[in-house]
């Protein structure tokens, strides 16, 4: 038993699938075959109860997978203490975030990263589901840090660090019935048509269950990915929008409003798997956006 065929098992059995953690691995299949092979020889069991459709884990899998995980990072770590002692801290980061986040300047913030830590390899990526899609991503090891606006209650098997909270307004063109209120309740919006994110956005999971803890019926006309479109929309007169204050700067053509009858806030959190600790690389970067969030940053 070696340490690469312990990657290799780990990776399939997170994927359930051989093509999936040989392209996680950036190798072929054949050689990810190969080495659960010779893994399930060494052992003398099965690992994986294989058919043409699918890949499950077997009982003696199933009881590996956790001491294979424990395995490789004591091993990560004991490799990276060695690494860091003659050249510095070292090592790969695979980091997931939302299309665009006002709360952070990500770009700038992994620059100050990188001019800190040259030799941390980071890799960035976003989901075309949102913050949902991110967090399966972290929950299947295929990210080790995530940007996600989840609820805590959305975020099984994650441990998430909060960064910044943010309140939700209100957005409607200047021209609407409501525009000189101020401040409304959530049924004072009975009946109108909506411009929100797509299902699987974290913010546009609060609101739904906002609406439907109310007993409110809601259709949302537009639904866009990018968070900044949707003022656009709400301009053109396509809808009315709910959605957190990341931006407070004034749009023509539309009216912000305070929400006074319901608490709904937006939380921009850090998420890692839980019960297992990130990599020395992953937690100074976690610490990096607490301090580049938080006034008083020595970073940034």
């Amino acid at each position: 038993m070696d340490s690469r065929q312990l990657e290799y098992f780990v990776a399939v059995a997170e994927e359930l699938s051989f093509t999936r953690a040989a392209q996680r691995l950036f190798t072929v299949q054949s050689t990810v075959s190969a080495a659960v092979r010779a893994l399930e020889t060494d052992l003398k069991t099965t690992l994986f109860d294989r058919s043409t459709r699918r890949v499950t884990l077997s009982d003696a899998g199933q009881a590996l997978l956790p001491e294979a995980k424990a395995a490789l990072e004591a091993i990560d770590r004991a490799r990276a203490v060695v690494e860091e002692a003659s050249t510095g801290l070292r090592g790969n980061v695979r980091i997931g975030t939302m299309t665009k986040l006002g709360l952070v300047d990500l770009a700038e913030l992994l620059g100050a990263f990188y001019q800190r830590y040259p030799l941390v390899e980071v890799q960035v990526t976003t989901s075309p589901t949102g913050s949902s899609g991110l967090a399966d991503d972290v929950r299947h090891g295929r990210l080790d840090v995530a940007l996600v606006g989840l609820n805590r209650g959305d975020m099984p098997g994650l441990e998430p660090r909060e960064l910044a909270t943010v309140p939700f307004v209100v957005l409607v063109p200047s021209n609407h019935r409501l525009a000189g209120r101020g401040a409304i309740r959530l049924a004072d919006l009975a009946g109108e048509r909506f411009v929100d994110m797509l299902r699987g956005f974290g913010n546009r999971t609060t609101v739904d269950r906002a609406f439907d803890n109310a007993g409110l019926p809601r259709r949302v006309q537009v639904e866009v990915p990018d968070l900044t479109t949707v003022p656009d929309y709400v301009r053109a007169g396509l809808g009315v929008a709910v959605i957190p204050e990341l931006d407070r700067d004034e749009v023509a053509g539309v009216t912000r409003l305070r929400i006074t009858d319901v608490d709904l806030s937006w939380t921009l959190s850090a998420v890692t798997l839980s019960g297992r600790r990130p990599s020395r690389a992953a937690t100074a970067l976690l610490d990096l956006m607490t301090a580049a969030i938080h006034p008083g940053s020595t970073y940034l």
